[in-house]
C-alpha cells in the first residue's frame, strides 16, 4: 500500500504531481530496478529487520544501511535522498 499523501510535499513530489508523463517514466524506471535480484534481496533483509524490531507497518522511519553493514533508524527523506543519481 502507497504511503498517504502529505499536505506539503517536498520538491520532488510536487515535480512529479504536475508532471505526468515524467511520473509514468519515473514509475517504469523504479520498478525495473525494483525487480533487480539485488534490490529485492536488500528489501526482503530490510522488511525482515523491521519486523524483527517491531517497526514494520506502522510507518515512521526507515533502516538503512551504514558502511560497516549496520542497519540503523533514519527518517525516510534522508535515506531516500542520498546517493540519488548515482549508478
Amino acid at each position: 500500500m502507497a504511503p498517504p499523501r502529505v499536505s506539503n510535499p517536498k520538491r520532488s513530489a510536487k515535480y512529479y504531481r504536475s508532471n505526468p508523463e515524467a511520473r509514468q517514466k519515473k514509475a517504469a524506471t523504479d520498478k525495473k530496478v525494483n525487480a533487480r535480484p539485488e534490490q529485492r534481496a536488500k528489501r526482503s533483509e530490510l522488511t525482515t529487520e523491521r519486523r524483527r524490531r517491531g517497526i514494520a507497518g506502522r510507518g515512521g522511519k526507515d533502516l538503512s544501511h551504514t558502511k560497516d553493514g549496520k542497519m540503523v533508524l533514519e527518517s525516510p527523506s534522508k535515506n531516500r535522498a542520498r546517493n540519488r543519481g548515482k549508478k
